[in-house]
C-alpha cells in the first residue's frame, strides 16, 4: 500500500469517529430535553353525581312476625262411643255447621227413649196429684177432710211437680247427649285431617286427645314484637282510635301489599328484651295466609315531616362511622358524615350531615378520594319515580 493510499484512509477514519461522536451528542441533548418537558394530567375521573332528594314522609318501622289464627279449635268429643262416620278432608275448608264426624248414636237414641217414657209417668203423676189436691181443696172449705190429709195432698202434687222438672231435665239431657254424637265445625276454617279415624272409640273429656284441628282463615292475625319507643309513639296514641294501621308483605311478595289494623296489645312490656307484643288482623280473602306463615310488618304513624333522602349506594363505611363525597361548585370532593335513618321507598333518610341542594357521589365512589377534581355525570336520584319504589312502598 502507497502512502497516499493510508493517509486517505487514516481520514476517513478520523471522520467517521468525528460523526459519530457528534450524533451520540445529539442524541443526549434531545434525551434530556425530553425528559425536562412535565406531561400533561389525566383528566379528572367522570362519576354519577345526583342531588340529594327532599321528601314529606312518615317515619316507618319494620319488624319480623308470624301469622296465627283469629280461631284455632281442637275438635273433641263431648260424649264417648264409636266412630261410624268421618268426613275430614286433610286441609279441606268447612263452613260453620259442616258436619265432621259421627259418634255412633244408637245408645243415645235408647236413653232418650227410656228419659221421655220417665217423663210420661211424671206427668201422670203429676196430673193425678193435682186433682187431687184439688178435691182436698173442696172438701177442706166443706170441713169435710183434716187438715192433716189435705196437708198430705199438697205435699204430694209438690213431689209429684218435682219429679215431673227432674224427668224433664233428665230428658234434656239425653237429647243433648244425643245431639253430640253428632260433631260440626265451629266456624268457618280449615280442618287438619283426622287424628283418630272410622271405627275407633273415642272417649269424652278435656285430656282426651283431639279428633281433628280447625283453624279460621278469613282473617289471620299477625302476632310482631314492637319497641318502647314505637309503641309510646305509634301504637299508644291510635288505641282508642281503631288501631294503628298496619301493612303487611309475605316472604315472596314485594313490598307491603296488605294492609290492617292493629287489635290488640298485650297487657306489659317485657323488661328483659324492651318489647311488648302486638296482634293485627289482616282480611284473608285470598285464603294465602296460613297460621305460622313468615311475616315482614311495616309499622308507622305520627305527623308527616320534610326529610332528605339519598340512594344507599352512596354511602361508605369508615370504621364505625358512615360518610359519602359531597361534590362543591368547583366539582371537587369533600368527605362528609352522615347519620342514617329508616329506608323510605328504596331511600336512606339522613338525619345529620346533609342540607337540601348537596351533590354528592352515588357511582364511582371507588375512584375517588376527597380533595379530588371530578367531571360530575348529572344523574337523578336512584328509584325516584320509578314504579319500583311505588312497589316497595306497598301503597
Amino acid at each position: 500500500m502507497s502512502l497516499n493510499t493510508k493517509r486517505l484512509a487514516m481520514a476517513a477514519a478520523v471522520a467517521l469517529i468525528l460523526l459519530g461522536a457528534g450524533g451520540t451528542a445529539a442524541f443526549r441533548a434531545n434525551t434530556a430535553e425530553a425528559q425536562s418537558t412535565p406531561a400533561a394530567p389525566p383528566p379528572p375521573p367522570t362519576v354519577d353525581v345526583a342531588e340529594v332528594v327532599r321528601r314529606n314522609i312518615v317515619d316507618w318501622q319494620t319488624y319480623s312476625g308470624r301469622l296465627e289464627a283469629v280461631d284455632r279449635v281442637e275438635i273433641r268429643p263431648l260424649v264417648s262411643g264409636t266412630l261410624t262416620t268421618v268426613n275430614v278432608r286433610e286441609g279441606g275448608r268447612v263452613k260453620k255447621g259442616d258436619p265432621l264426624f259421627v259418634i255412633d248414636p244408637r245408645p243415645y237414641a235408647v236413653e232418650v227413649d227410656r228419659a221421655r217414657a220417665q217423663v210420661s209417668a211424671a206427668t201422670a203423676r203429676n196430673e193425678y196429684a193435682a186433682s187431687d189436691l184439688a178435691r182436698g181443696k173442696r172438701l177442706l172449705a166443706e170441713n169435710a177432710i183434716a187438715r192433716r190429709d189435705f196437708d198430705e195432698k199438697e205435699n204430694a202434687s209438690r213431689e209429684a211437680a218435682a219429679n215431673l222438672l227432674a224427668a224433664q231435665a233428665a230428658l234434656n239431657g239425653a237429647q243433648l247427649n244425643l245431639g253430640y254424637t253428632r260433631i260440626t265445625a265451629p266456624v268457618d276454617g280449615l280442618v287438619s285431617r283426622a287424628d283418630i279415624t272410622l271405627g275407633n272409640i273415642v272417649a269424652a273429656g278435656a285430656g282426651t286427645a283431639p279428633l281433628a284441628t280447625l283453624v279460621s282463615v278469613s282473617r289471620m292475625y299477625a302476632a310482631f314484637d314492637v319497641d318502647e319507643q314505637s309503641y309510646l309513639k305509634v301504637v299508644a296514641p291510635t288505641r282508642e282510635k281503631g288501631g294503628a294501621s298496619v301493612f303487611l308483605g309475605l316472604a315472596n311478595e314485594e313490598g307491603y301489599p296488605r294492609e290492617g289494623k292493629v287489635r290488640s296489645v298485650d297487657n306489659r312490656l317485657d323488661a328483659a328484651s324492651g318489647t311488648i307484643r302486638v296482634h293485627a288482623v289482616f282480611d284473608n280473602a285470598d285464603g294465602v295466609l296460613l297460621p305460622g306463615l313468615y311475616a315482614r310488618i311495616r309499622l308507622g304513624g305520627g305527623t308527616a315531616r320534610d326529610a332528605l333522602l339519598i340512594d344507599e349506594r352512596a354511602v361508605g363505611t369508615d370504621q364505625d362511622k358512615r360518610f359519602v363525597l359531597v361534590v362543591d361548585q368547583a366539582n371537587k370532593t369533600a368527605y362528609r358524615e352522615v347519620r342514617l335513618g329508616a329506608v323510605q321507598e328504596g331511600l336512606r333518610v339522613v338525619d345529620r350531615g346533609l342540607a337540601q341542594g348537596d351533590r354528592i357521589v352515588v357511582n364511582g365512589l371507588q375512584r375517588v378520594r376527597p380533595g379530588d377534581s371530578v367531571t360530575p355525570h348529572m344523574v337523578p336520584m336512584a328509584g325516584v319515580g320509578s314504579k319500583t319504589v311505588a312497589v316497595a312502598a306497598g301503597k
